[in-house]
């Protein structure tokens, strides 16, 4: 298994788990439950039938625009299309969100969560030096906790499922557990989004 600069073990996907497995099952699934064929779904988005089929085959590199005609045609947000279905603890490394570049411009947008319907966000900014991990109580049923790491690392989750994150790093989990945050890295800081549904 490589190791990137940081020392850290590269994680290993199976197949079938990157970016582009994701998109084209999403793009299957909504284009089933819209009952309509390839040719019809290409023709409504104004893209060729050969890009979508590409795309559904999990091959090809779809740009933002690509998607966003897609996703109005279908009718579902864009994230329905590129966010993977959800786990307890989603983890996602910085470098490997689902990287969408834009054909106009040099712009990338990477998505990490969803804001689910009828949910609010809180946003904080967190810090911490090495020592005993802070504790924490559950908060209210529903409560989904969403961390990026802007410095050093942290050993962050549930109880009994901490993950460790470094710089660039995104977690998500349930906030209505008993978890915890701890410094591993002097210097350690965050960005918090705290979500009630």
């Amino acid at each position: 298994m490589s190791e990137p600069a940081g020392g850290t073990p590269a994680p290993r996907r199976s197949p079938g788990e990157g970016p582009l497995a994701v998109i084209a099952s999403a793009v299957r699934r909504e284009r089933a439950r819209m009952e309509l064929s390839l040719g019809e779904l290409a023709r409504r988005a104004g893209i060729a039938k050969s890009t979508l089929s590409q795309l559904e085959a999990g091959a090809g590199n779809p740009s933002v625009e690509t998607l966003w005609a897609i996703a109005v045609v279908l009718d579902v947000p864009f994230s329905r299309l590129v966010d993977p279905p959800v786990r307890a603890v989603r983890v996602i490394r910085a470098g490997e969100g689902v990287a969408i570049p834009s054909e106009h411009s040099p712009f990338t947008g990477t998505l990490l969560a969803a804001c689910p319907p009828g949910a609010r966000r809180d946003l904080h900014v967190i810090t911490a030096e090495p020592g005993a991990p802070r504790s924490a109580h559950a908060h209210i049923p529903g409560t989904v906790e969403h961390l990026v790491v802007t410095a050093g690392r942290w050993r962050a989750g549930p109880e009994g499922e901490e993950v460790e994150l470094g710089p660039g790093d995104y977690a998500c989990f349930p906030g209505d557990r008993p978890h915890s945050y701890q410094a591993l890295d002097a210097g350690t800081a965050g960005v918090l989004v705290m979500e009630y549904v």
